[in-house]
């Protein structure tokens, strides 16, 4: 049976549905979004292999999977767009992501599914220029804002300005919390859900800084990680920012102790 997905806006032309159990076995948790504008959809960071099928039997219940207009992918993990090949083969849809990935993505797609194809791979590509663009969608259109080292150097963010949700790719990521299908309502005790992650895959304090600026000067009604529980509502939002803005991450934590060669052997 296809997973009922969490709706996070809708407003009868236009929705926003999170799939947030569709990661079985080893995989980690990770969330899953589509976007509907009338007859024009777009799913955001789908996964890979082992999202693909359910996902695509879960979304068809609201699309024609064929017809899709966009695939958005935050940056290069296999966890967010490890299936592109499938997505190219069985959709029409469009690749967007960075530039710096868009010319690594072909590597994911075999050469018998290359054959398949009546263009190149590049062709199904929508480069990003790392000022980030707004790709018509619809009435609309998704809005794609830089987010570099946050944590890939190539990085994206998606905001939709209809819902005026922000779908943040792994900043604000959190792992190993209870009922991670629902909101974050106590950001005090979220914390330490997400202080490890933040501390290892986010570059530094100050790129974090400089993004809550950007995102100070847009209206967000809230932020949905493609990891954990998300922030709803401004002051919410509002908690978001000053916390990821004041924590030491990445190369703020890092000293020479991180850089000493190996004395122990692997054993057997």
């Amino acid at each position: 049976m296809a997973a009922e997905p969490i709706v996070l806006f809708d407003n009868g032309h236009h929705k926003c549905l999170m799939f947030d159990s569709l990661v079985t076995g080893e995989g980690v948790q990770s969330n899953q979004f589509l976007i509907v504008d009338g007859k024009h959809e777009a799913l955001i960071d789908p996964g890979g292999d082992l999202t693909y099928t359910p996902l695509s039997v879960a979304a068809s219940r609201y699309m024609n999977i064929r017809d899709m207009d966009y695939v958005f992918a935050s940056h290069q993990d296999p966890d967010i767009i490890g299936a592109i090949d499938r997505w190219i083969v069985h959709t029409r849809a469009k690749i967007v992501t960075s530039r710096l990935w868009a010319r690594f993505l072909p590597h994911l797609v075999s050469g018998y599914v290359t054959g398949q194809l009546s263009g190149s791979v590049y062709d199904r590509i929508v480069s990003v220029p790392d000022g980030g663009i707004n790709v018509p969608f619809g009435e609309s259109f998704i809005q794609c804002l830089p987010a570099h080292f946050m944590h890939s150097v190539g990085n994206l963010q998606f905001y939709d300005p209809v819902s005026k949700i922000l779908f943040s790719g792994d900043l604000g990521a959190s792992m190993g919390g209870e009922h991670e299908h629902e909101p974050v309502t106590n950001f005090d005790k979220h914390i330490p859900n997400m202080i490890g992650f933040h501390r290892r895959y986010i570059a530094s304090r100050k790129v974090c800084e400089l993004w809550a600026n950007m995102v100070r000067q847009m209206e967000v009604s809230a932020i949905v990680p493609q990891h954990g529980k998300r922030f709803e509502g401004p002051a919410m939002v509002e908690q978001f920012l000053n916390w990821v803005s004041s924590v030491d991450c990445g190369i703020d934590l890092v000293s020479q102790e991180n850089y000493r060669r190996p004395v122990d052997y692997l054993s057997a």
